[in-house]
């Protein structure tokens, strides 16, 4: 019984380990170096992941400010759930980008004393800024409107879509006079 331990013990003991593999140095290398590289890999995409999320967190802030800049200024949504227009929760929102974060679609809710609800709006920027993570960025925003809830008595409750779009008349249409009809390229060539 001795002897089985004894021998098992060298079996397993560091040094036979060292003439039964041939060179347990190079194997001890490529398993730190197999060890560094795997964890640079992790800490990279764990650094990208939250730039990314950092740089989202950003356009949303962006565009939710001028959102809520444009709903306080609206007759319609003020009468609807009443002053302060507050937004909600930033986790509580939805954000879309594409075009290389030059446009996003964007949901959040909003509440007043009155009521509560949602805003949806659709933007763009403009230009290709490499620092766009530093600085503040500029939205247009091209559609938005606001869908609320307004509750009221047992047969009065609301829910209202109101428009925040741009306020600005289409051009009006105008007939083109001075226009002259051209000949065309088949004509020219008979």
């Amino acid at each position: 019984m001795l002897s089985r331990r004894l021998v098992s013990f060298f079996k397993n003991s560091p040094s036979s380990k060292l003439y039964s593999n041939g060179n347990p140095v190079n194997d001890e290398k490529n398993k730190t170096f197999a060890r560094k590289a795997v964890s640079f890999v992790l800490i990279t995409v764990t650094g990208g992941v939250a730039l990314s999320a950092l740089d989202d967190l950003a356009i949303y802030h962006g565009c939710s400010r001028k959102a809520m800049e444009k709903a306080s200024q609206n007759q319609a949504v003020i009468d609807a759930i009443g002053e302060p227009i507050k937004k909600g929760p930033w986790y509580n929102a939805s954000l879309a980008v594409a075009h290389k974060r030059q446009s996003v679609s964007c949901t959040f809710p909003v509440s007043g004393p009155q009521g509560n609800g949602v805003l949806q709006l659709k933007a763009v920027r403009n230009g290709d800024d490499w620092y766009s993570y530093f600085l503040p960025r500029d939205w247009e925003i091209l559609i938005m409107e606001a869908l609320l809830y307004v509750p009221g008595n047992e047969e009065k409750h609301q829910t209202l879509r109101i428009s925040l779009g741009n306020n600005a008349p289409p051009p009006a249409c105008i007939a083109c006079t001075e226009c002259k009809p051209q000949p065309s390229e088949n004509e020219d060539k008979k």
